[in-house]
């Protein structure tokens, strides 16, 4: 069985490589370039950590990503 989760990619200005969100904690999101390591999360924990990264003027999406499940 497979499930979707989501990653969250920000591309910023100037930089050639895409950021993730490695963390979210109470204090400010940590990002890493490294895709493997980014957080992957529920879409209503994805959608608080865009909402986060938009107020800060980044341009955050969502990617998806499915998740082999074993029963």
């Amino acid at each position: 069985m497979t499930i979707t989760k989501f990653v969250v990619k920000v591309s910023r200005a100037g930089a050639s490589v895409p950021a993730y969100v490695l963390r979210m904690n109470g204090g400010p999101i940590q990002m890493t370039s490294q895709r493997k390591l980014a957080l992957v999360m529920g879409k209503f924990d994805a959608e608080a950590a865009v909402e986060s990264l938009r107020k800060r003027g980044s341009q955050p999406e969502l990617v998806t990503v499915p998740v082999r499940v074993r029963a």
